[in-house]
């Protein structure tokens, strides 16, 4: 009986197989239409949390945060607020890792500093 059901899988497996390799002539075949993958949410940017500095050196809106030093983890608006004044120049950009990155210059009678965010977090400063 096993063994009966076995041939019989098998036939019907055969058959199936070949009834899709039947073509009437000239009738192409129809393409396969796959739905496209879901996107997760979490590949569509980094999340930032509060306001962050516009290319121009602008903060996107005008509620500022509340640090009260320039130090690690403080945001983009936090520095131009502390500062007191504009940016010389700023770099926004995202990296290969998805990470919104921002580099902020400002040019001081004692010399440059510049300020590294990544995802609106103060990462490091270099002062030459």
């Amino acid at each position: 009986m096993v063994m009966r059901m076995k041939v019989l899988s098998g036939v019907a497996f055969a058959a199936l197989v070949l009834a899709g390799c039947t073509s009437t002539g000239n009738a192409p075949s129809a393409p396969v239409v796959l739905p496209a993958p879901a996107v997760p949410s979490a590949s569509l940017g980094p999340k930032i949390d509060g306001p962050v500095l516009g290319p121009d050196g602008q903060c996107t809106v005008r509620a500022w945060g509340t640090a009260t030093a320039i130090e690690p983890g403080i945001t983009e608006c936090d520095l131009v607020r502390l500062k007191g004044k504009p940016a010389t120049d700023v770099l926004v950009g995202e990296s290969g890792k998805g990470q919104r990155e921002v580099q902020v210059l400002y040019s001081e009678p004692g010399g440059r500093e510049l300020y590294f965010f990544v995802n609106n977090k103060l990462d490091r400063v270099v002062k030459p």
